[in-house]
């Protein structure tokens, strides 16, 4: 007999049907898989990628104490700039596996994979296998994701710890156990180890989910995340205590620091600096922008994401983003306290908007490869709401708001797709006509076969940009200190002549910005000379091991001459011109060029045969003004090569003296000429050097290097 009154439901929302757990994990395999295969693919035609790490990694990979400090040579002149961390996984991949180019970005694949993988458990929970897996689908074909999760720079790492500790806040507003909460503190000093102060963009919404829905009383809840914060100065300040606690003389050099500090460099170079564009030891100054206004790194303001630098990076489904946190937190709006749906959405929500509007508004430093502290967030709302928003569709206002985030992300996406109109150029049509019909049947009801067409159309519009630029990305290489995902946004698709600006910054018809060829990963043009590709004119690029065609340099071709036009001494490089960078013999996309600040050298094999001869002997083979002139050398012959100024050559390290008493000791065998950088030039201390070795040393040429023997006086 039926009863009249049955028992009421869980009251756990929106419970997944048994079909979608069925199919979840084949579907999640699939996901998982194809990401790596994708990401692996044409991994080696990137080289080393950011030559800067790459040598890093080389010099932690024989050195445990260049493990332990980061430092950018095996003989402990100088650290990067950044805390090791992201660095460890690389250099114990090198120790298995030998120095290679897949040895070094291997690890940042798996972290790739593991980061889609942690998106999909993460937002699971709340919301269902559907979302969890549209979730980490986005992800993996959000194009800056695919990008920084095929190179070397510390953003990988970043993004992935970021991730954990959403993560482990899930588990701990599921269940209010404290340890889930250390965890998440654990691994967020993890991230400071690896881009220091960047990851505490996402801690504000991570603390506010907690003290909004955390299961236990309020008391409770805030010494529970006291334990988080202790969690985390502990997981960041033991290494910081041995650095600061351990005797300069016997450390390397602070990188980024005027000061040898590593406090100097989280407060200033990577710290408030960003914020406010006071940096010591930059590459130049930021400038107190007005809102809007442009400066070196960009301009600032509210669609700063959107502009052609970082717009096809990341922008995507930003509009959708937002409009799924608002009608999501609407719909959960009488559930109760600790609501997990709710929670999540607050965490999601508030990591977008807090780092979207720093990254917008930060005056200092900014590329736009930062944008992957986005993705993760971007791609948890798409998913989750597109999972909410299909389910409340019965409600009339539902339904605008579909047709609503519908309309915007196909807006968003013909802007983007119109500033590479020669990319793929059917594309944006159809995007824009699907996405027209897609807007209007998601407005009104439908029965459920054409529901389903009307959700294939809304995927479609949603992702065929993001995959196409994806797949661009993927099929080429990039190098450099500044890697751009995507085809290129000026005149239509094509590279114009004098380059799009290097810090979020583009040239004519690509948004306001200065002539600074290359800077922003790409190939000037197709079939030009590029920085570091070894006098090619194939459009490859013999830059690093395995180097493959079609590499997209990240720096700065030097020159002195009009957009455009062949640098001065540069032998027929063509480029615009950088102001402080003038060119000479061995310029960057020569065979053999010394290097500059953005991108490495490359030495032909003469020159490093002629290093490798009684290399060992020297506690450096030899000295280069700048870590990126110093590191093609130090890849090629590996063996240390001291980097004289850090990354921009500015850094007081070391002293005219100190480089002096080495070479009176017979520690360093040469000294390497043509580095380039803004501490190469004036009164800097690099400058000195260099300038005290001309005066009493011979040069020799080789193969367009300028060289000098500083074991022979003149």
């Amino acid at each position: 007999m039926t009863p009249l009154i049955t028992a009421p439901t869980a009251t756990i929302p929106e419970s997944p049907d048994k079909r979608d757990i069925r199919g979840e994990y084949p579907a999640l395999a699939v996901l998982l898989i194809g990401t790596a295969v994708a990401y692996l693919c044409n991994l080696s035609s990137s080289g080393w990628a950011n030559s800067f790490y790459s040598a890093a990694v080389q010099a932690g990979s024989v050195s445990w104490k260049a493990f332990f400090f980061g430092s950018s040579d095996a003989a402990n002149s100088i650290t990067v700039d950044k805390p090791p961390a992201s660095l460890w996984l690389m250099e114990l991949s090198v120790r298995a596996f030998g120095l290679n180019s897949w040895s070094v970005l291997v690890p940042e694949v798996l972290l790739g994979v593991a980061s889609v993988a942690l998106v999909w458990a993460t937002v699971r929970m709340p919301f269902g296998p559907a979302a969890g897996l549209l979730a980490g689908l986005t992800l993996a074909v959000t194009p800056v994701a695919a990008l920084m999760f095929r190179f070397n720079n510390p953003d990988a790492l970043l993004a992935f710890l970021m991730v954990a500790a959403a993560w482990a806040m899930t588990h701990a507003v599921a269940d209010g156990r404290t340890r889930w909460l250390v965890l998440a503190g654990a691994l967020i000093g993890l991230g400071f180890l690896t881009k220091q102060l960047q990851v505490l963009l996402v801690v504000p919404a991570l603390a506010l989910t907690y003290v909004i829905a955390g299961p236990p009383k309020l008391g409770t809840r805030i010494w529970q995340l006291l334990a988080a914060g202790a969690a985390m100065i502990a997981g960041a300040g033991w290494w910081l205590l041995i650095v600061e606690l351990w005797p300069a003389s016997s450390r390397p050099w602070i990188g980024g620091s005027h000061t040898n500090s590593i406090l100097d460099l989280t407060l200033g170079y990577n710290g408030l600096g960003r914020l406010n564009g006071n940096e010591r030891g930059s590459v130049g100054p930021g400038g107190d922008l007005p809102m809007g206004g442009n400066g070196m790194w960009g301009s600032t303001g509210i669609t700063r994401m959107f502009e052609p630098a970082q717009g096809g990076q990341i922008a995507w489904l930003i509009p959708a983003a937002l409009v799924a946190l608002v009608i999501g937190i609407l719909l959960r709006g009488k559930a109760a306290r600790t609501d997990q749906q709710r929670a999540a959405l607050v965490a999601w929500g508030g990591w977008l908007l807090v780092t979207g509007l720093v990254f917008s508004f930060m005056a200092g430093i900014f590329h736009q490869y930062y944008t992957v502290a986005l993705a993760p967030a971007v791609a948890a709302l798409a998913g989750a709401g597109a999972v909410l928003l299909w389910r409340g569709r019965h409600r009339w206002w539902v339904r605008l708001a579909l047709a609503l985030a519908v309309g915007l992300t196909t807006a968003t996406a013909w802007m983007l797709l119109s500033r590479s109109a020669s990319f793929v150029p059917w594309l944006r049509w159809a995007v824009l006509v699907v996405g027209a019909i897609a807007t209007v049947a998601v407005a009104v009801p439908a029965p459920r076969r054409l529901a389903l067409v009307s959700a294939s159309a809304v995927a479609f519009v949603a992702l065929a940009g993001p995959v196409a630029y994806t797949i661009d990305t993927i099929a080429t290489g990039h190098a450099g200190a500044i890697p751009s995902a995507g085809p290129n946004v000026g005149r239509g698709g094509h590279r114009p002549p004098w380059g799009e600006g290097p810090f979020g910054m583009n040239g004519p018809d690509g948004g306001p910005g200065s002539a600074m060829p290359g800077a922003d990963g790409r190939n000037s043009k197709p079939n030009s000379r590029i920085p570091n590709d070894g006098g090619r004119t194939d459009g490859g690029s013999t830059a690093g091991p395995n180097g493959g065609p079609g590499m997209r340099g990240g720096g700065i071709a030097p020159g002195g001459g009009a957009p455009g036009g062949t640098v001065p001494g540069g032998g027929g490089v063509t480029g615009g011109g950088v102001p402080g960078m003038p060119g000479g013999p061995g310029s960057p996309g020569q065979d053999g060029g010394p290097g500059n600040m953005l991108m490495a050298s490359k030495p032909s094999d003469q020159v490093v045969a002629k290093l490798e001869q009684n290399g060992t002997d020297y506690t450096w083979v030899a000295a280069a003004v700048g870590s990126n002139s110093a590191a093609g050398f130090q890849l090629a012959t590996e063996l240390p090569v001291m980097p004289i100024g850090g990354f921009n050559g500015s850094d007081p390290s070391p002293t005219l003296e100190q480089f002096q008493q080495y070479v009176a000791e017979g520690k360093i065998h040469y000294f390497i000429g043509g580095g380039r950088g803004p501490g190469s030039s004036g009164t800097s201390t690099s400058a000195q050097i260099a300038q005290w070795v001309q005066e009493n040393f011979t040069a020799i040429d080789r193969d367009g290097i300028t060289m000098y023997d500083l074991t022979v006086a003149h």
